[in-house]
């Protein structure tokens, strides 16, 4: 999903960009009235950026179900592809251009740009109205979006990893998945139902932080690498690391999908749906889309925790959220809206107008008590919850790390590493390289980021 040439020469200006208004901290973007109400006494347009998943693409189809209750305001949605949003999106915030009123923004972001005064405290408003319940959020997607006790964005959806496969298929090949399988394991049913019309898994290989590494880190994770040391010393060009990277191009060559490189979370799921992939290592959110009721394989897929290799878990923890820039013009409209996407109600809504499986996963307690949900998502919504508990940000791999995450190091200058090192095993998986020279190159991109947190 990303534009990746656009991504890495933007990244390098947006890396020194960050470092400089984060050592501004707040006095970089003014948070006092951020623009006054907005719309009070007039109409307003609220623009709004968001990532092409299709729980976004369902908050755009009920817009108009907030704009008749609403009269005056419009919400413009600018839906991008993934790399194209974060790269469009941390433009506006860092440089105070003011481009947009709501921004969509991962957990990654979110806590660093609060810091930093380029986002609303939603706090305040959040807390004063009862029946938006913010207690209701999920803890540890509230954590994670908060900084010095101020949160600064709401989840949209939360999700863990998780693996998903098709029963038919494994069970006429007579392999049978644990509940918590390992990588092994799962590479050999791969090569056992790989077929010319159906690759035996599909995985995300597209070059991106939040593309092939998303799920590529929590492989390097459990066979016991990670990308730094406790001194911030990078550990890319480890033994750990080799064995990782070389298991997953294996895995892909012997039974993955044509062409990997190209293929992120839309691409596998299109592929799983449409039966050219019997297994997905990937996002849980992608199991509401695959019960869907026009989805062809509702039914007949199997869920289990994220495989492992030398760790109990290996599953990420992410939140897709809406987040108010400290430069709109729109405060109040803004908040509003952001309140009502992300709120009890519009669960509801979404079940009642498009389906109770396309319900939001992650984000509220509350949502896992509607019968109507329980029933609808009974087949991935109690797995889901599961390994989102299990899961451990503070150390999710074999040693301690000196920063809180799992698929991504929160630091600023990780999306231009992360982006570029992507690409360079990419070109690895695509056979326009060896794994020694793309770990080497990545090796040293990190341990110059490495050395400013030391």
């Amino acid at each position: 999903m990303l534009a990746n040439r656009r991504m890495l020469i933007l990244g390098s200006s947006l890396t020194a960009l960050t470092l400089s208004l984060a050592a501004c901290s707040s006095g970089a973007v003014s948070t006092g009235d951020a623009g006054g109400t907005g719309g009070a006494g007039g109409s307003v347009t609220l623009n709004l950026a968001t990532v092409n998943n299709g729980q976004m693409k369902d908050m755009e189809k009920l817009k108009t179900e907030y704009e008749t209750a609403n009269p005056g305001v419009k919400v413009n949605f600018q839906v991008m592809e993934e790399g194209d949003l974060r790269s469009a999106v941390t433009a506006d915030v860092a440089s105070g251009a003011g481009q947009y009123d709501i921004v969509t923004i991962g957990a990654y972001e979110t806590p660093q740009w609060g810091a930093n005064g380029w986002l609303l405290d939603l706090t305040p408003d959040l807390q004063a109205d009862a029946a938006y319940d913010v207690d209701d959020i999920l803890p540890p997607v509230r954590d994670a979006l908060t900084h010095d006790g101020k949160l600064y964005a709401v989840p949209f959806y939360g999700e863990s990893s998780i693996l998903m496969y098709n029963k038919e298929v494994l069970d006429k090949a007579g392999v049978t998945l644990p509940n918590k399988p390992t990588w092994q394991e799962v590479a050999a049913a791969a090569k056992q139902v790989n077929s010319s019309s159906m690759a035996g898994i599909c995985m995300r290989g597209k070059p991106g932080w939040g593309d092939l590494f998303a799920p590529l880190t929590t492989v390097v994770q459990t066979f016991g690498g990670n990308w730094y040391n406790e001194q911030w010393d990078a550990t890319v060009n480890s033994p750990e690391w080799k064995e990782a990277v070389t298991f997953y191009k294996t895995m892909l060559d012997e039974s993955g999908e044509k062409d990997p490189v190209s293929y992120s979370f839309n691409e596998c799921l299109t592929a799983l749906k449409e039966g050219k992939a019997a297994m997905w290592a990937d996002a849980s959110v992608a199991a509401s889309m695959l019960e869907a009721d026009d989805s062809p394989v509702k039914g007949k897929m199997g869920y289990a925790h994220m495989p492992v290799n030398k760790t109990q878990e290996s599953g990420w923890l992410w939140s897709w959220n809406l987040a108010v820039p400290a430069t709109t013009k729109n405060k109040d409209a803004a908040v509003k809206f952001v309140k009502w996407a992300t709120s009890k109600e519009y669960h509801q809504l979404v079940g009642a107008k498009i389906g109770w499986s396309n319900v939001p996963p992650g984000a509220r307690t509350s949502t896992y008590e509607i019968p109507e949900y329980k029933e609808a998502a009974k087949a991935y919504a109690p797995i889901t919850l599961e390994v989102m508990s299990a899961v451990n940000p503070k150390q999710p791999g074999v040693n301690p790390q000196p920063w809180v995450g799992i698929q991504y190091v929160s630091i600023p200058e990780f999306q231009d590493v992360g982006n570029k090192c992507a690409q360079y095993i990419a070109d690895y998986i695509a056979g326009r390289g060896s794994v020694d020279d793309a770990l080497g190159k990545c090796q040293a991109d990190a341990q110059a980021a490495g050395a400013k947190h030391k």
